[in-house]
Protein backbone atom coordinates (compact mmCIF):
# COMPACT_ATOMS: atom_id res chain seq x y z
CA UNK A 1 0.00 0.00 0.00
CA UNK A 2 1.12 3.56 -0.64
CA UNK A 3 0.72 6.67 1.51
CA UNK A 4 0.95 10.33 0.60
CA UNK A 5 3.75 12.06 2.48
CA UNK A 6 4.42 15.63 3.46
CA UNK A 7 7.81 17.25 3.80
CA UNK A 8 8.08 18.21 7.44
CA UNK A 9 11.40 19.94 7.02
CA UNK A 10 15.00 19.94 5.95
CA UNK A 11 17.51 19.77 8.77
CA UNK A 12 20.83 18.40 9.89
CA UNK A 13 21.47 15.08 11.58
CA UNK A 14 23.20 15.60 14.91
CA UNK A 15 25.26 12.93 16.64
CA UNK A 16 27.91 12.67 19.32
CA UNK A 17 30.40 14.39 16.98
CA UNK A 18 28.11 17.38 16.38
CA UNK A 19 26.26 18.42 13.23
CA UNK A 20 26.35 15.94 10.39
CA UNK A 21 24.59 15.31 7.11
CA UNK A 22 21.54 17.19 5.82
CA UNK A 23 18.33 15.23 6.04
CA UNK A 24 14.81 15.70 4.68
CA UNK A 25 12.07 14.50 6.97
CA UNK A 26 8.92 13.05 5.40
CA UNK A 27 5.77 12.29 7.33
CA UNK A 28 3.63 9.40 6.12
CA UNK A 29 1.28 7.07 7.99
CA UNK A 30 1.93 8.86 11.32
CA UNK A 31 5.65 8.08 10.99
CA UNK A 32 8.65 10.22 10.11
CA UNK A 33 10.99 8.91 7.42
CA UNK A 34 14.44 10.60 7.44
CA UNK A 35 16.32 10.59 4.14
CA UNK A 36 19.89 11.88 4.04
CA UNK A 37 20.67 14.21 1.14
CA UNK A 38 23.58 16.31 -0.09
CA UNK A 39 23.95 19.95 0.94
CA UNK A 40 23.04 21.05 -2.60
CA UNK A 41 19.87 18.95 -2.57
CA UNK A 42 18.94 20.29 0.87
CA UNK A 43 19.42 23.85 -0.36
CA UNK A 44 17.32 23.17 -3.46
CA UNK A 45 14.52 21.70 -1.35
CA UNK A 46 14.61 24.57 1.14
CA UNK A 47 14.46 27.15 -1.68
CA UNK A 48 11.37 25.36 -3.04
CA UNK A 49 9.76 25.19 0.42
CA UNK A 50 10.44 28.90 0.95
CA UNK A 51 9.34 29.66 -2.65
CA UNK A 52 12.57 31.61 -3.15
CA UNK A 53 13.89 31.75 -6.70
CA UNK A 54 17.59 31.22 -7.28
CA UNK A 55 19.37 33.78 -9.46
CA UNK A 56 19.93 31.12 -12.16
CA UNK A 57 17.79 28.03 -12.78
CA UNK A 58 18.83 25.08 -10.63
CA UNK A 59 18.89 21.62 -12.20
CA UNK A 60 15.43 20.79 -10.86
CA UNK A 61 13.99 24.02 -12.27
CA UNK A 62 15.63 23.36 -15.64
CA UNK A 63 14.28 19.79 -15.79
CA UNK A 64 10.73 20.95 -15.06
CA UNK A 65 10.96 23.76 -17.60
CA UNK A 66 12.27 21.41 -20.30
CA UNK A 67 9.63 18.78 -19.55
CA UNK A 68 6.89 21.42 -19.75
CA UNK A 69 8.25 22.80 -23.02
CA UNK A 70 7.89 19.33 -24.56
CA UNK A 71 4.28 18.99 -23.37
CA UNK A 72 5.03 16.97 -20.27
CA UNK A 73 4.11 17.22 -16.62
CA UNK A 74 5.06 15.51 -13.36
CA UNK A 75 2.17 13.54 -11.84
CA UNK A 76 3.75 12.23 -8.65
CA UNK A 77 6.96 11.09 -6.98
CA UNK A 78 7.12 7.63 -5.41
CA UNK A 79 9.65 6.52 -2.83
CA UNK A 80 9.16 2.84 -3.41
CA UNK A 81 12.15 0.90 -2.14
CA UNK A 82 14.86 0.81 0.51
CA UNK A 83 17.77 -1.58 0.13
CA UNK A 84 21.04 -1.64 2.08
CA UNK A 85 20.32 1.80 3.55
CA UNK A 86 19.65 3.41 0.16
CA UNK A 87 16.24 4.80 -0.76
CA UNK A 88 14.93 4.47 -4.33
CA UNK A 89 12.32 6.60 -6.08
CA UNK A 90 10.37 6.99 -9.31
CA UNK A 91 8.98 10.08 -10.97
CA UNK A 92 5.68 9.45 -12.76
CA UNK A 93 5.16 11.85 -15.66
CA UNK A 94 2.86 12.33 -18.62
CA UNK A 95 3.13 13.89 -22.05
CA UNK A 96 0.37 14.96 -24.41
CA UNK A 97 1.12 14.82 -28.13
CA UNK A 98 -1.38 14.80 -30.94
CA UNK A 99 -4.25 14.65 -28.47
CA UNK A 100 -3.11 11.45 -26.78
CA UNK A 101 -1.48 10.88 -23.43
CA UNK A 102 1.79 9.00 -23.00
CA UNK A 103 2.84 7.94 -19.50
CA UNK A 104 6.48 7.72 -18.47
CA UNK A 105 8.26 6.53 -15.33
CA UNK A 106 11.78 7.71 -14.50
CA UNK A 107 14.14 6.26 -11.90
CA UNK A 108 15.33 8.99 -9.56
CA UNK A 109 17.13 9.62 -6.33
CA UNK A 110 14.57 10.46 -3.65
CA UNK A 111 16.29 13.81 -3.09
CA UNK A 112 15.78 14.79 -6.74
CA UNK A 113 12.21 13.52 -6.73
CA UNK A 114 11.34 15.45 -3.57
CA UNK A 115 12.98 18.65 -4.87
CA UNK A 116 10.94 18.35 -8.09
CA UNK A 117 7.71 17.54 -6.23
CA UNK A 118 8.11 20.62 -4.03
CA UNK A 119 8.39 22.78 -7.14
CA UNK A 120 5.39 21.40 -9.04
CA UNK A 121 3.25 20.68 -5.96
CA UNK A 122 2.64 17.05 -6.86
CA UNK A 123 2.10 14.22 -4.37
CA UNK A 124 5.01 12.42 -2.75
CA UNK A 125 4.04 8.80 -2.19
CA UNK A 126 5.88 6.44 0.18
CA UNK A 127 5.44 2.67 0.03
CA UNK A 128 4.42 0.76 3.17
CA UNK A 129 7.61 -1.33 3.06
CA UNK A 130 9.74 1.83 3.15
CA UNK A 131 7.80 3.26 6.08
CA UNK A 132 8.01 -0.08 7.90
CA UNK A 133 11.79 -0.21 7.41
CA UNK A 134 12.74 3.44 8.02
CA UNK A 135 9.79 5.11 9.72
CA UNK A 136 10.09 6.41 13.27
CA UNK A 137 7.49 7.89 15.62
CA UNK A 138 7.48 11.71 15.71
CA UNK A 139 8.54 11.79 19.35
CA UNK A 140 11.86 10.19 18.34
CA UNK A 141 12.97 13.50 16.79
CA UNK A 142 14.18 16.65 18.51
CA UNK A 143 13.27 20.05 17.14
CA UNK A 144 15.70 22.97 17.06
CA UNK A 145 14.03 24.45 20.13
CA UNK A 146 14.34 21.20 22.09
CA UNK A 147 17.96 20.66 21.07
CA UNK A 148 19.13 24.27 21.43
CA UNK A 149 16.97 26.57 23.51
CA UNK A 150 18.95 29.57 22.21
CA UNK A 151 17.88 28.89 18.58
CA UNK A 152 21.28 28.44 16.92
CA UNK A 153 21.11 28.08 13.15
CA UNK A 154 21.91 24.74 11.50
CA UNK A 155 24.79 24.42 9.02
CA UNK A 156 24.51 22.02 6.08
CA UNK A 157 27.33 19.58 5.43
CA UNK A 158 27.87 16.94 2.72
CA UNK A 159 25.73 13.78 2.93
CA UNK A 160 24.24 10.92 0.93
CA UNK A 161 20.89 9.20 0.31
CA UNK A 162 21.44 6.60 3.02
CA UNK A 163 20.37 6.27 6.56
CA UNK A 164 17.73 3.65 7.39
CA UNK A 165 20.09 2.25 9.99
CA UNK A 166 20.71 5.60 11.71
CA UNK A 167 19.32 6.40 15.14
CA UNK A 168 16.45 8.92 14.96
CA UNK A 169 17.69 10.56 18.16
CA UNK A 170 20.61 11.84 16.08
CA UNK A 171 18.48 14.39 14.17
CA UNK A 172 17.53 18.02 14.82
CA UNK A 173 14.79 19.94 13.01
Amino acid sequence: MEHEATVEGVGVGVGDDGAGAPVVLLQARDQYVPIFVSADQAQSMQLAIDEEPFERPLTHDLMIEMLSEFGGAIDRVRIDDLADGTFYAKIDAEQYTGGSRKDAVFDARPSDGIAVALRVDCPIIVDDAVIDAAGQPPEAFKTDAEADPFGAEDDLDEGSDVGAEDDPDDFEF
